[in-house]
């Protein structure tokens, strides 16, 4: 793997809350293409890596670099190169897709014909063509959740980063948004946290783990199964004690 081909990467990245450790010498690298699975129970320090990684949260220690950028030093380039889809984003509910996604095109400098065909693309992609000019309020959750997913991929970013993308759908809601990321896999590089195991094996390629902020497991979904279930080996390795 040369250096042109590490999309993220993560160099003994941690974070203190005084003598809280969210996250402690996280150290690896996600290549062009890969779609990971970024795993772990409840508080073992996920979303606040995410928030590293996007420059949301500044690390107590280590760095991190979106396609070979500086995050700490070099934000702007970092901001055009990444999508962030947080948990629960937060939306404008008066506003229509179409409006919000003006509005946000708008703000990031695309303008005129190129800022059009970028919104017919991901209505297209995020298949919001039924509701493009309805109350983000009226939406559905799933609907909402599409056009969360617009709006992060509206600058062509390299690189895209969710927070439990199918938290709270229903299971044909978790199939259309589970489908809009495999197509995104063909040609993006894609970092996401779920709770639901069965997208681990259905979407991703590789898994990270991490369990009291520490990686624990880093590899193909098939290895971190052996011959037992995911859920299994994931209680396992999240276990006091292992």
């Amino acid at each position: 793997m040369s250096d042109n081909d590490v999309m993220i990467e993560a160099r003994g990245l941690s974070k203190y809350y005084g003598q809280f450790v969210a996250v402690s010498d996280l150290s690896f690298s996600v290549k062009r293409g890969e779609v990971v699975a970024f795993l772990g129970p409840n508080g073992a320090g996920k979303s606040t890596t995410m928030k590293l990684l996007t420059g949301y949260l500044a690390p107590s220690e280590g760095e991190a670099r979106i396609c070979g950028h500086d995050i700490a030093t070099e934000r702007l380039e970092v901001a055009n190169r990444i999508g962030y889809l947080p948990e629960n984003g937060p939306l404008y509910l008066d506003m229509t897709p179409r409006s919000l996604l003006r509005f946000l095109g708008s703000a990031r400098g695309l303008k005129g014909e190129h800022l059009d065909e970028r919104i017919d693309a991901v209505v297209g992609l995020c298949d919001l063509g039924s509701v493009i000019n309805k109350p983000i309020g009226k939406l559905s959750r799933g609907y909402r959740q599409r056009v969360g997913m617009a709006h992060t991929l509206l600058h062509e970013p390299d690189v895209i980063i969710m927070d439990e993308p199918t938290a709270g759908l229903d299971p044909n809601q978790i199939m259309e948004v589970r489908e809009t990321i495999r197509k995104l896999g063909e040609n993006k590089t894609i970092l996401l946290s779920t709770h639901i195991l069965q997208e681990v094996e259905q979407m991703c390629t590789r898994v990270l783990l991490i369990h009291e902020g520490k990686l624990v497991f880093d590899g193909k979904p098939e290895e971190m199964r052996g011959d037992k279930s995911l859920d299994e080996r994931f209680c396992e390795l999240t276990t006091a004690g292992v």
